[in-house]
């Protein structure tokens, strides 16, 4: 008899055999691709570095129409590991109706987050109050277009599954074959992609053309083969915590709190006073200063805490 093992840390979904395994038959199987969590950890980091760094730095910062900057990678990068982890997650499926229930349930849980967090309500980190107008709310933030993407291919992995075959045929365009239904549906949101991109007007908008030269930052982490953890172990505590630090760092939600403790002024908090009085003055440059708050301040102080909270086994889960 067979049952389904949902392991939730890695997103993995694990088949256990109970005649097989009588001792253990409901233990979880902690199984996590470590070079994804790497990665995921690394997206992470180059997302909070772009974000409070970039204002500065405009090299690094958003094209803001053509042109590719470090952070125009930053989206696909996520996108590439919803897909990787779909795929891991999906890969062997007993019964399609609790999976999709799951599928559902994590969409609305990322669409939550995305409205709360990036839909304008929350201001921070420097301004302290919240709310926002229903006329002008974001509805369609990072996560709220991750959780749109994630259910659709979720869905199509899920009902696709059991059709296809599970040894890849030799014969050629096989692969196509094997993954029609996932090529159709990428093909259709392509062309609406596409229709709606070139074909709708919008009067009021305005660009500025950069003519900076791109950069390609496109890396290959192959540390679970060559077993190179030690070096990335910083990056894969964030990325297994990647939650975690989105909402608190990259959301500016610890550092809006932090800063709601203030001396006589706003401006007088604890945040400001490292900025200042640590970086910024030490190396008598703004710009240089605030990237390395950036980097030792925020993405290594954030690093140690996903560390910490390995270690006693605290995931921020959704």
């Amino acid at each position: 008899m067979q049952h389904l093992n949902g392991n939730e840390s890695s997103n993995v979904i694990v088949i256990q055999d109970a005649q097989t395994n009588p001792a253990k038959p409901t233990n979880e199987t902690k199984t996590r691709v470590v070079t994804l969590d790497v990665f995921r950890g690394l997206t992470i980091a180059v997302m909070i570095l772009v974000d409070d760094a970039g204002g500065k730095w405009p090299q690094i910062n958003h094209s803001p129409w053509n042109g590719c900057t470090l952070a125009d990678f930053v989206m696909p990068f996520f996108l590439f590991i919803v897909g990787v982890a779909i795929a891991l997650s999906f890969k062997r499926i007993t019964e399609m109706a609790p999976a999709i229930k799951k599928v559902i349930l994590r969409t609305l849980k990322l669409l939550f987050w995305g409205i709360l967090l990036q839909g304008g309500y929350s201001h921070a980190p420097d301004d302290l109050s919240y709310g926002v107008n229903m006329k002008r709310i974001r509805w369609c933030g990072i996560l709220q277009r991750i959780a749109l993407a994630y259910l659709v291919v979720s869905l199509v992995e899920i009902t696709t599954a059991k059709a296809r075959p599970t040894n890849l045929p030799s014969e050629r365009f096989a692969i196509f074959k094997l993954y029609i239904w996932h090529w159709l549906v990428g093909l259709c949101v392509f062309l609406i992609y596409f229709a709606i991109t070139y074909g709708l007007y919008v009067p009021d908008w305005h660009f500025v053309v950069h003519d900076e030269d791109s950069q390609d930052i496109g890396k290959s982490f192959t540390i679970d083969i060559w077993g190179l953890r030690t070096p990335f172990l910083l990056l894969e505590w964030m990325g297994m915590n990647a939650m975690l630090i989105f909402v608190m760092a990259a959301q500016a939600i610890f550092p809006a709190f932090v800063n709601g403790w203030y001396y006589e002024t706003p401006n007088n908090t604890l945040v400001h006073w490292i900025q200042k009085h640590i970086f910024i003055k030490v190396w008598h440059s703004r710009r240089v200063g605030l990237l390395l708050y950036v980097l030792f301040g925020e993405i290594l102080f954030w690093g140690i805490v996903a560390g910490i909270c390995h270690q006693f086994g605290i995931y921020w889960k959704l």
